[in-house]
């Protein structure tokens, strides 16, 4: 009889914790600690860094870690903490009288050349968090522009070896951009959703430059799949417009068909959401915050989830949720 397979311990993780900032960052496996809110404790550590988005009730620490101790510091700017394997840095910038897309090209650009000078050259996943983000008419509108300097930043950058992402509105303005993101030093496998247009072959109608993003991404190591951001979007199109709950359920059908594909990938991921994955809902009115938990809660009553208050990337979107899976 053969024996089970050894798998390796995980590389990467994610948790929620309801722990003591101080206390976290004092362990040497952490990667990075995030928190949100105006009552998210602050830090000088480089792997601590706060969100302006509030949460629904009190929010955790959304915490990351590795299989080994972690070094960590800051430079013109960018903060920064790695593994020899895993680089997860951040930064912020300003955006220069309301110029989202010269903020964006800025800082990908820099986010490219410096990852890169690090050693850590493969991104994996990238969040964004920016102010007004269905701001402006047509192409004018600040997530288009966003999109256009995001673009440019990157470069000559294969469509099929984009990261996955997030990108979100927050609710009280702050003027800058803010960015952070893991990268490794071999490249992880983007994947796509067969219920889905590829955002990067999204139609003109969404803007002059298509969203540079994956929808998923499968380290090459043991680590939990990374979730874009996802919303009721089938095809290219946004679904139950003035339907918070409906929405609610197509965003999760689209979720369990990216575990679907990843798992023809790494066969052992488990087949469907449970205590091993961590849920981020964006939910752009305040009114629906609570049913949005509450259906959470009702439909993964073992899945760890934060709720926060933010703005999704289409005036029609009423909620969005990324996380991690494994």
């Amino acid at each position: 009889m053969s024996a089970n397979p050894v798998h390796a311990a995980p590389r990467l993780r994610q948790g929620y914790e309801s722990a003591a900032l101080d206390a976290v960052l004092a362990q040497p496996d952490v990667l990075a600690v995030i928190g949100f809110g105006r009552a998210a404790p602050r830090s000088e550590d480089p792997r601590a860094l706060a969100v302006a988005l509030e949460p629904h009730g009190t929010a955790p620490l959304e915490v990351w870690r590795t299989s080994s101790p972690v070094r960590s510091g800051r430079t013109g700017g960018l903060a920064y903490s790695h593994d020899g394997r895993l680089l997860f840095a951040a930064m912020e910038v300003d955006e220069r009288a309301g110029d989202i897309e010269a903020a964006a090209g800025d800082a990908y650009a820099a986010l490219r050349t410096r990852t890169s000078a690090l050693g850590y050259p493969h991104l994996l996943r990238v969040w964004n968090y920016l102010d007004d983000i269905t701001l402006g008419e047509g192409d004018a509108e600040r997530y288009k522009r966003f999109c256009v300097g995001r673009a440019r930043g990157l470069g000559d950058f294969a469509p099929t070896s984009l990261p996955a992402a997030t990108a979100i509105g927050r609710v009280e303005p702050t003027g800058r951009l803010q960015v952070y993101w893991l990268a490794a030093r071999e490249p992880g496998h983007p994947l796509e959703n067969p219920r889905q247009v590829s955002a990067y072959r999204y139609p003109r109608q969404y803007g002059p430059q298509p969203p540079s993003f994956a929808r998923a991404m499968l380290p090459a190591f043991e680590a939990p799949l990374l979730l874009s951001g996802t919303a009721a979007i089938r095809g290219h199109e946004s679904l139950h417009a003035d339907d918070a709950a409906a929405q609610l359920d197509e965003t999760l059908a689209n979720i369990a068909s990216l575990v679907d594909v990843a798992r023809m990938h790494r066969p052992r991921l488990p087949p469907a959401l449970g205590p091993g994955s961590h849920l981020k809902a964006y939910v752009r009115e305040a009114g629906e915050l609570a049913l949005v938990d509450a259906r959470l809660a009702a439909h993964l009553p073992a899945v760890p989830r934060i709720v926060l208050h933010a703005r999704v990337c289409r005036r029609e979107l009423r909620l969005e949720i990324d996380g991690a899976h494994g």
